[in-house]
């Protein structure tokens, strides 16, 4: 997993994602800080932890269109590749957990 993210100024200075209040903008920039390289996270509720975050900022986040919930509990990063285009040959693929 890389040290380094980059966020794209096309999301995160959009009005959707201004208009979401602070606690839920900071989540988001942490689960994506965690993510793998194909923006997915696989502990959100610790990450959650970490940053005092609340469940309504995690259903903020899905009901605006910037993360994927799946009943795995993981998330994806919906803008992943726009944010942070890896190439191939730096990639590590994510994998699949029970």
């Amino acid at each position: 997993m890389a040290e380094r993210r980059m966020f794209s100024k096309t999301i995160i200075n959009s009005d959707l994602f201004l208009d979401l209040p602070s606690s839920a903008q900071n989540l988001y920039f942490h689960l994506s800080l965690n993510a793998d390289d194909e923006g997915f996270v696989n502990s959100p509720k610790k990450i959650m932890k970490y940053v005092n975050s609340q469940i309504e900022d995690m259903e903020l986040l899905v009901e605006n269109g910037f993360i994927k919930k799946f009943d795995s509990g993981i998330v994806v990063i919906i803008h992943w590749n726009l944010h942070n285009y890896i190439p191939v040959s730096y990639t590590h693929l994510t994998l699949p957990t029970k």
